[in-house]
């Protein structure tokens, strides 16, 4: 399963090398009702504990999926996760867990930070990039090769 964060990292071509996709920003409209979904970022203001029972429900499953069923962690990082803090968490998590992390990065590797970077195992300037490590490290070809034990 790969682990994804961020618009349109679900969209990059997972299924195509047949791998099951997690995204945290749909599975958070899974998670809540329809009234948590459309208030707790209000809730954040003006009732702390309602917001927080709510937050601890997402980031318990989240963490949860990551930590036991991620193979590889897919990030964008961008001036929304920048500015976030579940993204830096997740980063972490995976890098605890040796479990890979790849960013797709839309800013220059020196206006992240150092702790991110060292989170990651491969930084790709964009998703075409990407795709095609992903494919050549974790597609069929790749797959066979393995259980063939050839190059």
């Amino acid at each position: 399963m790969a682990g994804a964060n961020g618009a349109n990292v679900s969209a990059c071509g997972f299924r195509r090398i047949y791998h099951r996709v997690y995204d945290p920003t749909v599975e958070t409209r899974r998670l809540l009702n329809e009234e948590e979904a459309k208030s707790y970022r209000e809730w954040k203001l003006t009732d702390l504990d309602r917001f927080r029972r709510v937050m601890r429900i997402v980031i318990n499953h989240d963490v949860d999926v990551m930590a036991n069923q991620a193979d590889y962690v897919v990030c964008l990082w961008d001036e929304a996760a920048r500015e976030g803090g579940g993204t830096h968490a997740e980063l972490t998590l995976a890098y605890r867990k040796g479990i890979p992390v790849y960013m797709v990065a839309e800013m220059p590797v020196e206006e992240i930070s150092g702790w991110v970077v060292a989170c990651s195992t491969k930084i790709f300037p964009g998703f075409n990039d990407l795709k095609s490590f992903l494919a050549a490290t974790y597609g069929k070809e790749a797959q066979q090769r393995a259980l063939w034990g050839t190059r």
